[in-house]
């Protein structure tokens, strides 16, 4: 194991956030928005949690590179997972990380989500 992390996130704060459309312009990449504006603020609070958790893991927090530089996906079976690019897969690379795991959960108006690098 190379990094692990993890964060949380309320759901209300997180529409809040989304009042302001810079916020998602300058955290989400075109695709993820799109995600959002499909499914709503829960989905939005899950894809933070996801790239604070990835940030940490990294071990750097967001130093060197935006939250827009690490995407979540979702693989062929529907599980989130994780692209990087620019700072963020540079830092991975530095890591000599090789593969990153995912998990998002939503319960009682909060996303938690886990991030291990391997």
């Amino acid at each position: 194991m190379k990094g692990i992390g993890c964060d949380l996130c309320s759901i209300e704060r997180m529409e809040r956030c989304l009042k302001n459309p810079r916020f998602a312009q300058r955290v989400f990449t075109p695709a993820e928005q799109a995600e959002i504006a499909r499914r709503g603020a829960a989905t939005a609070a899950g894809l933070w949690a996801a790239k604070e958790a990835c940030a940490k893991a990294l071990g750097s927090g967001f130093v060197g590179f935006g939250p827009a530089q690490i995407e979540v996906l979702k693989d062929e079976l529907g599980a989130p997972a994780l692209r990087l690019s620019g700072g963020a897969q540079q830092r991975m690379s530095a890591l000599r990380a090789t593969s990153a795991r995912l998990s998002i959960s939503h319960e009682s108006g909060l996303a938690l989500a886990f991030c291990v690098l391997e």
